[in-house]
């Protein structure tokens, strides 16, 4: 099991990687564009290109966002329970997170594979738009195993105390 939660919280870091890396390119697309407008010469599609951008940063950096507990999370009502309590609560959210996301991943493969097959575009750059839809697929994949982990881990702890 720890091989397995090893070689997943790697793929995870490699992801969020690829989506520092693409905050970067963001902020030099964004500031080039802004830049070549003060000269009358903006970049065309820097629009599409952001919105594009955002859907790798947002999808990539979910997994690893997850595994170091970076998510916003109210425990007003939970943390007044008992410990044991408080971690089947963990195992129960972490298993509906990851249904949810099964579900989100599920539904991106039909929708990149229909953008796929009808050839869909970007009006500006003309650009195929299905493999940021399996990118966003890919992120929501692998979010789904760290809470599968998640859920598991925490009901192994609620009942082995």
């Amino acid at each position: 099991m720890t091989r397995i939660q090893r070689e997943i919280a790697r793929i995870s870091a490699g992801f969020n990687t690829l989506a520092g890396a693409t905050i970067i390119i963001m902020m030099l697309l964004t500031c080039a564009d802004v830049l070549l407008r003060l000269l009358r010469h903006p970049i065309p599609g820097t629009y599409e290109m952001v919105g594009f951008l955002g859907t790798v940063i947002i999808s990539f950096s979910l997994a690893y966002t997850s595994l170091e507990k970076g998510h916003i999370a109210v425990e007003i009502l939970v943390e007044k329970f008992p410990r044991r309590v408080q971690v089947g609560i963990e195992a129960v959210t972490s298993l509906i997170g990851a249904a949810l996301f099964a579900l989100i991943t599920w539904q991106s493969l039909i929708y990149a594979a229909d953008m796929r097959q009808s050839g869909e575009v970007s009006v500006t750059l003309t650009m195929p738009i299905y493999p940021f839809i399996y990118g966003i697929a890919a992120g929501s994949a692998l979010l789904v195993l760290v809470l599968l982990l998640e859920s598991l881990r925490s009901a192994i702890r609620t009942v082995k105390p």
